[in-house]
């Protein structure tokens, strides 16, 4: 079966995608199993008024039916399934997005720097912070960091979807936050911060992610309303947040994403610690200098939770000086 093979493959995530779309139609069909031979173009109508019915949104009617399709496709290969040309025809496959992830900067300015006296809250808080300052670093990375990732003040990973080898200057702003975060750490755990446990493997590890996953998310939202946010924040929210503060502040969208080639371009002109300072410099971190360039306006400071300096954010430098992040 399809989504044992996924399993024996370590690819859990998608292993239960495709079991939640499984048991999904299931469901709207009312049996434990179902042959292929009785799924038609019809069934498969009725299923997504079915979906839509049950206010799933486009995205996941797509989801489910990509599912289907992949599993279906597969079966007529293996020749368990007839062949059928337009059995999804009128099917919604696509993609739907009009909901903005991103937050506004008032918003971001509230989540990060409010004073709050619950601790929990505190340290969501401080998490939320070094994911923005981490570049907008997505959840899945930051909750697998571990201690040996962090060498000579930069932090070096791979990216767990993709495996792409990244690096982020760790600026001074950021190490309090770095510090305070790691105090509940065991000493004993491979990883940076106590998302994780580092005990598991296989899909048990798999299943405590997303167990972390929910957690942060639901501490995010309390988060929000101790801040007086009224905007829907989840861990999606900070990494779409940081690239759209830097595309509004004028940084050129092909500092976003550098492939290998431009960053060792870009590397042979200036070091790797000072490309990426470059991105702290545009959400108006400080960073040594031995002197203003010409037109350089200081950034105002705001107060950081834990005492420290967040300025403002303000893009202090030239147009298309800034960059998100660097890959080793």
């Amino acid at each position: 079966m399809y989504i044992a093979r996924l399993r024996e493959q370590g690819r859990y995530s998608s292993a239960k995608s495709y079991q939640d779309a499984l048991n999904s139609f299931l469901r709207f069909c009312g049996q434990e199993m179902i042959l292929y031979t009785r799924i038609d173009r019809e069934m498969l109508l009725r299923y997504q008024d079915y979906l839509r019915d049950r206010e799933c949104s486009w995205n996941t009617v797509s989801t489910y039916m990509r599912r289907i399709r992949r599993v279906y496709g597969l079966a007529m290969e293996n020749g368990e399934a007839p062949f059928s040309r337009y059995l999804f025809k009128g099917i919604f496959l696509g993609v739907k997005s009009k909901q903005k992830k991103a937050l506004p900067a008032e918003s971001l300015r509230l989540l990060m720097t409010a004073p709050l006296a619950a601790p929990e809250l505190r340290k969501t808080q401080r998490a939320l912070c070094l994911m923005f300052l981490f570049c907008g670093m997505a959840f899945v990375d930051f909750a697998h960091l571990k201690k040996s990732d962090i060498r000579n003040g930069v932090l070096r990973y791979n990216r767990q979807k993709t495996g792409t080898p990244m690096l982020v200057e760790i600026q001074p702003v950021a190490r309090e936050l770095l510090a305070a975060l790691m105090t509940d750490t065991l000493r004993d755990s491979p990883y940076l911060f106590t998302f994780l446990s580092g005990t598991k493997t296989g899909e048990e590890a798999f299943r405590e992610y997303t167990s972390a996953l929910a957690d942060f998310n639901r501490s995010l939202k309390e988060l929000a309303n101790a801040c007086g946010v009224t905007e829907i924040v989840t861990s999606y929210s900070i990494r779409h947040s940081f690239a759209t503060t830097l595309k509004e502040q004028g940084v050129h969208l092909a500092y976003f994403n550098i492939t290998s080639p431009q960053l060792e371009k870009m590397n042979k002109r200036c070091p790797a610690d000072t490309v990426l300072s470059r991105a702290a410099e545009c959400i108006g971190l400080p960073r040594k200098r031995k002197a203003d360039a010409p037109g350089h306006v200081p950034a105002k400071p705001a107060t950081f939770p834990g005492g420290n300096v967040f300025p403002e954010w303000k893009w202090t430098g030239r147009r298309g000086r800034g960059t998100r992040c660097g890959q080793s």
